[in-house]
């Protein structure tokens, strides 16, 4: 099994933690845990961690799918490589450190994570295309 694939297990593993903790977060909000329970016909205010949380899996679930996909790539190909590897790395600690970030409601910092996960995917990316199979 690639780095790549690996870094997707653990990226995979920060998403997990991500979307369980909106709804710890939320738990101790006044009627959330009986909205919770029940068919969430009607959408329920958040407190603002939660929300936050919430918001940065979704942001999270938007680039992890094209990763995983392009990790399987790599795998399959035989063109993991050093850039590959980087990148694969670089987009971890990326996704890793934007959901403190946005959690504390970090401006600017938290787009240069995101985008900090963006090269990353793009240097697997580049790898995958553009790379010689071992």
């Amino acid at each position: 099994m690639t780095q790549e694939l690996w870094v997707a297990v653990w990226a995979g593993l920060v998403g997990l933690i991500t979307l369980l903790a909106a709804p710890v977060a939320a738990y101790t909000a006044p009627g959330y845990p009986k909205w919770n329970a029940g068919p969430r016909d009607t959408p329920f205010e958040l407190p603002p961690v939660a929300g936050r949380l919430q918001r940065a899996f979704a942001n999270f679930m938007e680039t992890y799918v094209f990763f995983a996909v392009v990790a399987v790539c790599l795998n399959f190909s035989a063109k993991s490589d050093l850039i590959s590897i980087w990148g694969s790395h670089i987009y971890l600690v990326g996704r890793i450190a934007y959901v403190p970030l946005y959690v504390l409601g970090v401006r600017g910092i938290r787009s240069l994570a995101w985008i900090f996960s963006l090269i990353g995917l793009l240097m697997c990316l580049y790898t995958l295309f553009f790379g010689h199979a071992l």
